[in-house]
């Protein structure tokens, strides 16, 4: 993916704003690419574009609908300090950001938080689904708590349902007939992230991604999306399933200790 495609133009005008308190943005063109920078950038094409101080009305000057990462750096041109989001001979990155995912995708943040586990929470469920496909149940848990907080009605703002929080789509694929059954939600949930689970070898950090932002969405992008509520989500659920690896492995500690002492 281009770097300079990958910035959202709010938080460029607001980066620019807080280090060079700009108020010319320039949008340069340079092998079918755009970037914004406070200068013209040698080499590119550039149109200056004047920028109100309220980010909230900058106009997207990259002419896309993608908002996505980005990374902003600093140079010395003319002996002047420049900002930009194209990586220039000289150039020194000062941050890199992520930004919502734009309008229409899946990715979403999660309903849950990372809190104490709850082992309580539909203990047979999550052992049958666990046993059915494969899938350590500290995973299957970590994704229910990060998704829904074990709420079995619950409906996000995208759309997803029940305690797995599929979406109707993955839901049909699975022949879930009852979204809000808890006892369906969790077996689909499960044979979702068992395909998932194939198809990245194991990698759970892009299980995760896809689960939250969809294969197509992972795929596009190589990798983890840049969406902020993705990445948020993803680390919330590795947080989480560390949690449940050592919620769940307490009680085998005990009954293999319990059995070493016995007579």
């Amino acid at each position: 993916m281009n770097r300079s495609r990958a910035v959202a133009v709010a938080l460029i005008a607001l980066s620019f704003a807080s280090v060079a308190n700009a108020r010319t943005v320039y949008r340069c063109v340079r092998d079918g690419t755009v970037s914004l920078s406070t200068a013209p950038e040698p080499g590119s094409r550039c149109t200056a574009r004047q920028i109100e101080d309220n980010a909230a009305s900058v106009p997207n000057l990259f002419g896309t609908g993608e908002a996505v990462s980005g990374v902003l750096y600093e140079r010395v041109q003319d002996g002047k300090t420049v900002y930009g989001t194209r990586k220039l001979p000289g150039s020194v990155k000062v941050l890199s950001f992520t930004v919502p995912a734009p309008p229409g995708e899946p990715a979403h943040e999660g309903l849950g938080r990372v809190s104490p586990p709850r082992l309580d929470r539909y203990p047979k469920q999550f052992r049958a689904a666990s046993k059915a496909t494969g899938v350590d149940e500290a995973w299957l848990r970590a994704i229910a708590h990060a998704e829904s907080d074990y709420d079995a009605m619950a409906v996000s703002a995208k759309g997803a349902q029940g305690v797995m929080q599929l979406m109707p789509e993955t839901s049909r694929e699975y022949g879930v007939v009852d979204p809000f059954s808890q006892d369906e939600s969790i077996m689909a949930g499960a044979r979702h992230l068992r395909a998932l689970m194939r198809r990245y070898r194991n990698d759970m950090t892009l299980v995760a991604a896809a689960y939250n932002a969809g294969i197509g969405t992972v795929t596009r992008y190589g990798g983890v999306p840049p969406y902020a509520e993705t990445q948020a989500y993803v680390a919330k659920v590795k947080a989480l399933y560390g949690n449940y690896r050592a919620a769940l492995d307490k009680p085998l500690a005990k009954s293999r200790a319990k059995a070493l002492t016995s007579p």
